[in-house]
């Protein structure tokens, strides 16, 4: 198996690289100069003001996700009331970004964090110094190896990303149902186990669940003849026809199993308390969204539920 991750790849730049308290004597060197390789953020603030206090751990944590894209700058005005009268700096917190050695873009006040995220990666992007995700590239890469039931190539790239982000709910999530694909299911309820309470609603953990409980499910049915056999003999013995499509979808045969489910809700959807429609969304939530046979799946439940 190829090595996705680089051990050393979410490595951020050491914080003193990346963030400095620069006066007017070294502006010229730390904002203008630098801007012309790396967008600045230069943050003006006072000791005495309330709203700089929120706003600049935000700018710091923001820039030092952004693990090199820029650098920031923090500027006391009244350490530096002349630069700052040069700056027109009207009010406190004012933030400028500075790429090419002149001002692109600025706020003022305080902003959410989502906002000052949004204006970091704009400007990173502007100048094609944003950084890649290395974590989310290499999930991406594993969901399209479990979209294409390649159990083994998936579970391979989500363990290497949960050895680098154990608290990563989505590659948790992915790992247990690569494992269900490959029949290893006491593996994948134990890693479903180690999941925090708090990211159980991951769409991830919650398609991997699914599958989970659908495996166990279909394990228990057994012997799937006799159920043939059943339905052959009375096409109306519908917990023979729903057992089937529970042994079936367990097997890979996803399309007969889903056919199964809708033919009972033809004959009669509100048998058992509408069961065959409860069993296909635990199948479609089991699948994946863009697979062709949810697609085709939901259209056929859909025809028969507004028909």
């Amino acid at each position: 198996m190829e090595q996705i991750l680089n051990p050393d790849s979410g490595d951020a730049a050491p914080a003193g690289d990346l963030i400095k308290d620069v006066t007017i004597d070294t502006f010229q060197q730390d904002v203008l100069e630098e801007s012309m390789t790396t967008p600045v953020v230069v943050d003006f603030w006072a000791s005495w003001c309330g709203p700089c206090k929120q706003l600049t751990p935000v700018l710091e944590k923001v820039v030092l996700a952004a693990k090199g894209a820029v650098k920031l700058v923090k500027i006391d005005i009244d350490q530096n009331q002349v630069l700052a009268q040069q700056m027109r700096v009207q009010s406190v917190p004012t933030v400028y970004a500075f790429s090419g050695g002149r001002p692109v873009d600025a706020f003022q006040g305080v902003q959410p964090e989502s906002q000052v995220k949004a204006f970091v990666d704009k400007l990173a992007e502007s100048v094609g110094t944003a950084q890649s995700d290395p974590v989310a590239e290499a999930i991406e890469q594993a969901r399209e190896s479990l979209a294409a039931e390649d159990f083994e190539r998936a579970a391979a790239i989500f363990k290497q990303v949960v050895s680098h982000a154990p608290d990563n709910s989505d590659a948790m999530g992915g790992l247990a149902r690569a494992l269900v694909g490959m029949d290893h299911l006491e593996e994948a309820a134990e890693i479903l186990s180690q999941v925090q309470e708090d990211q159980s609603d991951s769409a991830d953990v919650a398609a991997a669940q699914a599958a989970l409980d659908l495996a166990n499910q279909s394990a228990a049915v057994g012997d799937l003849s006799g159920l043939e056999a059943a339905i052959t003999a009375n096409p109306s013995d519908h917990q023979a026809r729903f057992d089937l499509a529970v042994g079936l979808f367990g097997a890979g045969r996803r399309e007969d199993s889903i056919d199964h489910l809708v033919e009972i809700m033809k004959m009669d959807r509100a048998w058992n308390e509408e069961a065959a429609r409860k069993q296909l969304i635990k199948f479609f939530d089991a699948m994946s969204p863009t697979d062709d046979a949810t697609i085709a799946g939901r259209r056929k439940m859909s025809a028969v539920l507004f028909s």
